[in-house]
C-alpha cells in the first residue's frame, strides 16, 4: 500500500466510529456522518487527483453517473464486469470503448473498504465523485444525499436502450428523460454538463456530413466555419476515434458558454443542437438564452437537476448490497 493510502485508511480510521445507520428507504445527508466521517474528503481528494493527472477525467467521472442512473437508477450497475450469463452494460454501444472512470472508482473504493469494510456503497461513490468532478473544473457543488445500495445484476440491454445517442431528436429525449422522472428543464440544465469533455468523431460525423442533418441544422448556412472546422477533424471516413472537444470556446471549464455555443449553432453533437432547432414552441430556447445570459442561474439549476437524478429508482435499507469491490456482487 503506497504512503497516500496509507494516509487516507488513517485518517478514516481516526475519524470513524462503530455506530451504523438503518436505512428508512430514503437518501439523507450525513448518511455515513457515525460509520465512515471521511468518505467525502476521500473521494474529493482522489478525484482532484485523477483530474489533475487528466483533466479530462472530470467529464468522464460525470457521464458516468448519468449512464449509471438511466439504466435500472442510480445503483452502480454499470460497475459491474461480465460474470457468468450477466452481461456488464460496459458492453453496450453507448459506453464500449467509450465509459471511463473505473480505475478511479476501484482506486476509492479500496481505499474505504481497508478502513471502514462493507460501509460505503459503489453507487454512493460514483454520485459523490461527479459531484467533486464538477466542482474540479469550476462548476457548481451540491449537497450529495446519500444512502444507496449496490445492484445485483446489470441489464445490458437497458444500457442500449435507454441511454440517449448523439444523433437523438428532440422529442427522444424528452421521451427518454420523461420514462426516468426528468422534465424538459431537467434535460436542458443536464445538457449542460456538455460545457466539459470530448466527443469520437463517430458521434459526431453524421451531424456534419450527412446532407438532411446539415439542413436541419444550419437551414440559412450560417455556421459553414465551425462545419469546416469538424470536417478537418472527422473525415467522412476513417479516424472514428478523432476526438473534438463538446465546448470549442472553453473546453477545460465547466460553464456557460454551452449555450452560448448552441445559439450560434456551434453545438458538437445532433442532440444538443436539436434543443434549439426542433423546439418550435421557443420554451427551450428560452431556457436556453437565459442559461447563456446568467451563469449563476445555469448552476443553479444544474445543481438541482443533479440532485433529481441521483435519486433515480436508488436501493436503499435491505434492498441490493454493500459490495466489497465494485466490479463484482459479493459472493
Amino acid at each position: 500500500m503506497d504512503l497516500m493510502r496509507l494516509f487516507m485508511v488513517a485518517l478514516i480510521l481516526v475519524l470513524c466510529g462503530t455506530e451504523t445507520l438503518s436505512g428508512d428507504g430514503t437518501l439523507v445527508l450525513d448518511y455515513y456522518k457515525e460509520t465512515c466521517p471521511s468518505v467525502e474528503e476521500v473521494v474529493r481528494l482522489n478525484v482532484e487527483i485523477a483530474v489533475v493527472k487528466e483533466p479530462r477525467m472530470a467529464a468522464s467521472l460525470l457521464r458516468l453517473h448519468f449512464h449509471d442512473c438511466f439504466v435500472l437508477g442510480c445503483d452502480a450497475s454499470v460497475l459491474l464486469d461480465n460474470n457468468g450469463d450477466m452481461i456488464s452494460e460496459k458492453q453496450a454501444g453507448p459506453n464500449l470503448n467509450s465509459l471511463r472512470g473505473f480505475e478511479v472508482i476501484d482506486e476509492i473504493k479500496y481505499i474505504l473498504e481497508e478502513a471502514c469494510p462493507y460501509t460505503v456503497s459503489c453507487a454512493d461513490i460514483i454520485a459523490i465523485a461527479a459531484r467533486d468532478a464538477v466542482v474540479s473544473r469550476g462548476g457548481p457543488g451540491w449537497d450529495v444525499l446519500l444512502g444507496r445500495r449496490d445492484s445485483l445484476k446489470a441489464s445490458f440491454s437497458g444500457a442500449n436502450h435507454f441511454i440517449p445517442a448523439p444523433n437523438s431528436s428532440l422529442e427522444t429525449l424528452i421521451s427518454n428523460f420523461k420514462q426516468h422522472g426528468l422534465e424538459v428543464g431537467d434535460l436542458v440544465a443536464l445538457s449542460g454538463s456538455h460545457t466539459v469533455g470530448k466527443a469520437k468523431c463517430s458521434s459526431f460525423r453524421q451531424r456534419v456530413y450527412d446532407v438532411s442533418a446539415v439542413e436541419h441544422y444550419d437551414p440559412y448556412k450560417r455556421y459553414t466555419t465551425f462545419r469546416r472546422i469538424l470536417r478537418s477533424i472527422c473525415p467522412k471516413s476513417g479516424r472514428d476515434n478523432e476526438f473534438a472537444p463538446l465546448d470549442f470556446t472553453t473546453p477545460a471549464r465547466f460553464d456557460n458558454h454551452y449555450y452560448i455555443n448552441l445559439l450560434q449553432g456551434n453545438g458538437l453533437l445532433g442532440s444538443d443542437n436539436v434543443l434549439v432547432t426542433e423546439d418550435h414552441e421557443g420554451v427551450i430556447i428560452e431556457q436556453v438564452w437565459a442559461y447563456a445570459s446568467n451563469q449563476k442561474l445555469f448552476f443553479e439549476a444544474f445543481a438541482n437537476s443533479m440532485v433529481k437524478m441521483g435519486n433515480i429508482n436508488v436501493l436503499t435499507g435491505n434492498e441490493g448490497e454493500i459490495r466489497r469491490k465494485c466490479r463484482f456482487v459479493n459472493s
